[in-house]
């Protein structure tokens, strides 16, 4: 059963609730001795390590800087935010149909300089032709029950993806070479897309890497996530995106895309893989 997107908050409360729980019994402070060198009250302590409030980022700092851990301040700022933002249903997000949430990535893109992409199942909506791009958003129509508006929400992936080609942009991008044979499409669309790949692996901007299926692997893969500079990930569920932007968490993805990335080839053992495929289609 997938979780609730108010089950997952509140178990992300908890989870903030009880490291500044941790901290305090660690430090071998009492709530009241906490409180007062905090400057609240001993019901607030309460309150703040039962997770029955979230705490401000300035309660934040002040509590670790009573147990004497300022230096874990910003992780636990940004894991409180999280908590309350993290987990969004895909359903929720699709309410107003597929075209407004291709939409509603573009003032993201346009603020990130580095974007680290990994995928295992598609080729990334940045990389996608509009033929297959169609082909995934009908899917994802039918999954999930959403307004019909592929033919829309299509061209606005296609229009978001501009950035490719826009300066003070770099994209590296890994995908698992079992990518190039899910036929999203018809045959005709995924001839195109495969062929398009021939040639995004060379746009200035761009890294393409793939992971051949007979690697020897050292990690296992993962689920979809994009990296946005090293402030941001998103990871794609099922049921739903959640977003991750806790540092010490950030940082785990980022070490697990360099992991996925040492893995890959590119330039023209990445072709020939692609010509493989391509070749597979007839």
């Amino acid at each position: 059963m997938a979780t609730s997107p108010s089950s997952s908050a509140q178990a992300a409360r908890e989870r903030v609730a009880r490291r500044l729980r941790d901290l305090r019994a660690d430090a071998g402070l009492t709530g009241t001795e906490l409180a007062t060198r905090c400057g609240w009250t001993h019901p607030k302590t309460s309150r703040l390590e039962n997770g029955r409030t979230p705490p401000t980022p300035e309660d934040v700092r002040r509590w670790c800087r009573a147990c004497g851990a300022d230096d874990q301040a910003a992780d636990i700022i940004a894991q409180s935010r999280d908590a309350e933002t993290a987990y969004t249903e895909w359903r929720r997000q699709m309410r107003a149909g597929l075209r407004r949430l291709q939409a509603s990535y573009v003032g993201l893109y346009q603020a990130t300089e580095l974007f680290r992409i990994y995928s295992p199942t598609l080729v990334p909506g940045l990389l996608q032709t509009e033929g297959y791009a169609r082909g995934v958003l009908a899917g994802v129509a039918e999954l999930y029950e959403t307004p019909n508006d592929v033919d829309q929400a299509a061209a606005a992936r296609m229009e978001r993806s501009k950035i490719v080609h826009e300066s003070g942009h770099q994209f590296v991008m890994v995908i698992e070479e079992a990518v190039l044979y899910y036929q999203l499409g018809d045959a005709d669309a995924m001839a195109a897309q495969l062929g398009y790949l021939l040639t995004a692996g060379a746009l200035p901007a761009v890294s393409l890497g793939i992971i051949p299926k007979t690697t020897r692997r050292t990690i296992w893969p993962q689920e979809v996530f994009h990296v946005y500079d090293d402030q941001l990930v998103s990871v794609e569920l099922m049921s739903a995106r959640v977003r991750v932007t806790q540092p010490s968490e950030v940082q785990l993805y980022v070490h697990a895309f360099e992991q996925l990335r040492s893995m890959a080839v590119y330039g023209a053992d990445a072709r020939a893989l692609i010509l493989r495929a391509i070749e597979a289609l007839q």
